[in-house]
């Protein structure tokens, strides 16, 4: 049988918590590790972005956007809240060498 499709909404933040950034994905893993080589793109290399807070999974590509662009539209106090629920010491949960911790308080 086929394996459903992945597709995750993720929240990456930098070493002093005072930057977020809000992506989708369909391979989280391969993604993290971009940001993590410099190839994110601009902004989560400006800001030096590159550290797993928080993932959601989804059976659908549509579904997943439609919830990056509602968190992006939060305040930060809001975003901050939605991470500390499900990660509440802001952890790496994609250290180097280590399997991903998934935290979501949702799946798809």
């Amino acid at each position: 049988m086929p394996r459903p499709h992945q597709y995750w909404t993720y929240i990456l933040t930098n070493p002093a918590r005072n930057v977020m950034y809000v992506g989708v994905t369909n391979n989280l893993e391969n993604r993290v590790a971009d940001h993590r080589a410099g190839k994110g793109g601009v902004f989560t290399s400006r800001y030096n972005v590159h550290t797993l807070v928080y993932a959601e999974e989804y059976q659908q590509v549509t579904e997943a956007m439609a919830r990056e662009k509602e968190i992006k539209a939060w305040r930060r106090s809001k975003k901050n809240a939605l991470v500390e629920a499900a990660n509440p010491t802001w952890a790496d949960l994609f250290a180097p060498g280590e399997a991903f911790k998934d935290p979501s308080l949702r799946s798809g």
